[in-house]
């Protein structure tokens, strides 16, 4: 195999193989097609379980989550039992000392690997690199980067309605125009830590003469910003005052759904700023303000896509679509930045956009489903996710062009997609199997909220955080454990058994194809922060919305009435991903763990002695 100069890798987050099969016997993928008659295409085997966090983990280390770390967006503190953000934390030594940031993924990425050999490696939008590895070259952080306020992606939704309720995700500020319709609010920012009263930025909002707009002013970047019925606004650059010499910069967008018979606002994550983040988002640190002179302001947010706006039924399925429009615009023009000056090395750059409309636009295909509500569907609607992959297509068209003989272009998702119609409620599974035990007098229901408010530790031997992970309530570990360390294998089985085969009673379907500890599947320094049981779902079916943050809902199964109607946290063998190559391989099964492997030996270099994979381009398995 002759040594590559250049590796350009395009990773197409979610891209689902049914799909891509089907486009391409259709002809409508000519530059995947392309790609394929160059080289070769393979399904991919992705990671359990198949989330974006967890299988790009993979891609970057060429180890299994056991040996990096990450098993979930979600893990669970043993002391309290309470979720935390698995992705990063932050620490701080002292007061009189600044946070840092930890990243929560472990392990050596390729790209340490390619810097220590002096290989030139540029890498945009990879999750897990916040804060961002020091590379020979530039990396511009992807999923883990939060808003200003510290979440994955916290809106704000304003409203004249005060009947309106607060939903996961989101913050609801209720307005009170004044005799001329004028209205003084703010941007809720960060909160202080000893109060937990959150800083506020000052923005009036004033009426169009012709109803079909606002005019808002503030202290901020533009003074004055035009917001218009059905538009996305400009950037408004703000300041949160934290101390008479401490600020904190952020920046947000407007869209403005109507102004009558009730006013509709809703304003986006508040941002980073690309030139003054508050954790640095770019290696080198000024690589991000680079970025905005050249190309323009961009979303810094790790998931950039207003999903929840549109899962909260804030947003329109037009909004949601223009704004995911203009992240792909940004990190198009990014990547073009970059093949335009990078000669050598590796070019590494995620679309992460395709994965957040699937969850949102499944449902097209499936007139059945839950979210419709009874609503008509739209036609147009029915064609957004194919119309999608042929985008993402012309874009791997741009990456064609940048590619001369002795570039290897690698084009590959980290996992499939598949609908999500009925949601299982794993601790009252457990609760009606007398696992997991409620405070005397409570009942399963939505009086319990989340976070496990009601649980009796005394009387729990098992309790589900996360998107399908189950853990033991172990003595010794968890701080009220009441299981002994010599029962643990014994209920592990009876949990085996009693949710194999499990089957959804209203449909008469298998919801849980099979369970599998984590022993079986996971090898490495970190196994022991890894759920004790993880729950293969059959297609259609998921960890219901109150089970990820510890809720105990009334009944076992719920249906998913929401517009994320699509999910892949389902058995990883029914979720691939996609792998195409300009260079033949002969692998019938590649996975995740194969690629960084492929990378180094494209370079000419070894892999390192922790990645379990091979290189597809040498010794393969046909």
């Amino acid at each position: 195999m002759k040594r590559a100069k250049k590796i350009i890798v395009l990773g197409l987050d979610g891209l689902e193989p049914t799909i891509v099969e089907a486009l391409l016997a259709k002809n409508q993928l000519p530059n995947l097609a392309k790609l394929q008659a160059s080289g070769a295409y393979r399904r991919l085997g992705t990671t359990y379980p198949a989330q974006t966090p967890v299988a790009w983990s993979t891609f970057a280390t060429g180890t299994n989550p056991g040996a990096h770390g990450i098993f979930d967006f979600l893990t669970r503190d043993p002391t309290t039992y309470l979720p935390r953000l698995a992705l990063n934390h932050y620490e701080q030594k002292n007061a009189f000392t600044p946070p840092r940031v930890v990243n929560g993924r472990h392990g050596v990425p390729v790209w340490e690997i390619l810097t220590q050999a002096g290989v030139p490696t540029t890498i945009l939008r990879h999750p897990l690199t916040f804060p961002p590895d020091v590379v020979r070259g530039r990396m511009l952080a992807g999923v883990g980067v939060p808003d200003i306020r510290g979440g994955l992606g916290s809106y704000t939704y304003y409203t004249t309605d005060a009947n309106v309720t607060t939903q996961q995700e989101e913050t609801v500020i209720t307005l009170r125009p004044d005799a001329r319709g004028n209205i003084a609010t703010y941007i809720p920012g960060p909160r202080n830590p000893k109060t937990r009263a959150e800083y506020q930025f000052a923005i009036q909002l004033a009426p169009h003469a012709d109803g079909a707009g606002l005019t808002l002013t503030s202290a901020g970047q533009p003074k004055t910003l035009e917001l218009r019925v059905g538009a996305w606004s400009e950037w408004l650059k703000v300041k949160f005052q934290i101390a008479p010499l401490v600020s904190v910069k952020g920046m947000v967008r407007f869209y403005l759904l109507r102004t009558a018979p009730a006013l509709e606002l809703y304003v986006s994550p508040v941002n980073f700023l690309p030139a003054e983040p508050l954790f640095p988002i770019s290696d080198p640190p000024e690589y991000s303000r680079e970025l905005e002179n050249a190309l323009g302001t961009f979303y810094t947010l790790g998931m950039a896509e207003e999903d929840a706006g549109l899962k909260n039924r804030r947003l329109t399925e037009e909004a949601f679509l223009a704004q995911c429009a203009d992240v792909v615009r940004e990190r198009e023009a990014m990547l073009r930045y970059e093949l335009e000056r990078q000669r050598e090395g590796l070019i590494f750059c995620l679309f992460d956009t395709p994965d957040r409309l699937q969850h949102l636009f499944w449902r097209y295909f499936e007139p059945e489903h839950p979210a419709h509500r009874g609503e008509p569907i739209a036609a147009e609607m029915q064609r957004v996710i194919h119309d999608h992959y042929r985008t993402l297509d012309n874009i791997v068209g741009t990456v064609m062009q940048y590619a001369g003989t002795e570039t290897l272009c690698m084009v590959l998702s980290d996992h499939g997609m598949a609908s999500f119609q009925r949601g299982l409620n794993v601790n009252t599974w457990l609760y009606e199997n007398g696992l997991l035990a409620l405070k005397q007098d409570i009942q399963p229901g939505e009086h319990n909220g989340d976070f496990f408010r009601n649980v009796d530790w005394s009387r729990t031997r098992a309790y589900a955080l996360g998107l399908g992970g189950i853990y033991l309530n172990l003595q010794g570990r968890e701080t009220n454990g009441i299981v002994r360390p010599n029962e643990a294998e014994a209920l592990k089985d009876a949990l085996c058994r009693g949710l194999t085969g499990l089957i959804d009673s209203t449909h008469n379907r298998v919801a849980v194809r099979s369970v599998v500890t984590r022993e079986q599947i996971y090898r490495g320094a970190y196994v022991q922060d890894a759920p004790d049981l993880l729950l293969n779902f059959a297609p259609g079916y998921r960890a219901s919305w109150g089970t990820p943050l510890g809720g105990v809902p009334e009944h076992c199964f719920a249906d998913n009435d929401k517009k994320w109607s699509g999910d892949h946290c389902i058995d990883p063998e029914l979720v691939p991903g996609i792998l195409f190559m300009n260079r033949a391989f002969d692998a019938a099964q590649p996975s995740l763990l194969d690629l960084a492997p492929t990378i180094l030996d494209a370079f000419g270099l070894p892999k390192s002695s922790a990645m379990e994979g091979r290189s597809l381009l040498s010794e393969t398995t046909p």
